[in-house]
Parts: C-alpha cells; sequence; structure tokens
C-alpha cells in the first residue's frame, strides 16, 4: 500500500471494531476519552523508542524503525477511533485540517511566543 487516505483508515477501524464489538466497549462519544487515553499511551511507547533507542537507530536499524512505524500506526488507530466515537467525517477532518494548515502558515510562532511568555 503507497499511501492511505483518512476515509480509508475509518473504514479498516470499523472492520476492526465490527470483528470485536462483542468484547469492546461502544464507539459512542462517551468513551471517546479513553481512546485519547489509549493514544497517549501507545505515543509514550514511540517516545520511548526514541529515546531508548536512539533517532539515528529509527533511521539506520529496519527492526527498530518497524517497531516505531508499528507505534505511531497504533496512535492513528485511536486518533481514528476517536474521529469515530464523535461522528466526525473524513471530510470535516481534512477540511478541518486544512485550514488550520492555512492560519499556521500565516503565524509568526516567535511573536506570539514573545507575547505570550517574555515580558
Amino acid at each position: 500500500m503507497n499511501d492511505i487516505r483518512i476515509s480509508d483508515m475509518m473504514a479498516m477501524q470499523r472492520a476492526l471494531y465490527e470483528q470485536h464489538k462483542d468484547r469492546w466497549e461502544p464507539r459512542v462519544p462517551q468513551n471517546a476519552g479513553k481512546h485519547l487515553l489509549y493514544l497517549v499511551e501507545e505515543l509514550g511507547e514511540a517516545i520511548s523508542i526514541i529515546k531508548k533507542k536512539t533517532d539515528s537507530a529509527i533511521m539506520e536499524d529496519e527492526a527498530v524503525r518497524r517497531h516505531f512505524c508499528e507505534e505511531m500506526s497504533d496512535v492513528l488507530m485511536y486518533f481514528t477511533d476517536v474521529l469515530l466515537c464523535y461522528g466526525i467525517s473524513p471530510e470535516e477532518i481534512a477540511s478541518a485540517f486544512a485550514e488550520k494548515f492555512q492560519k499556521n502558515m500565516g503565524r509568526d510562532y516567535a511573536a506570539e511566543y514573545r507575547d505570550k511568555y517574555e515580558d
């Protein structure tokens, strides 16, 4: 697979949920927070690889890189689950991402930091 779209990720997570729905909690807004906690846990595992194996290992060691990609995939899976809990469509998140990107392109981060944290 060369690339994956948000809609593909959502379809894959829906299929995974269908396979386990008799054992997993329903995908409803009230459970989104749990998925965010799982996301943070998986992000911590990715950070642990960076800390313990170093950046160069991720860049040069195929097994370390594969493990790092697996943990980042878990992050994306839980991210997708949160979207599904709230019924957010691929189009909604894509639009929000594009709008935020445009906003960020016009930002002066140095000035914002200075205004916020410096006297």
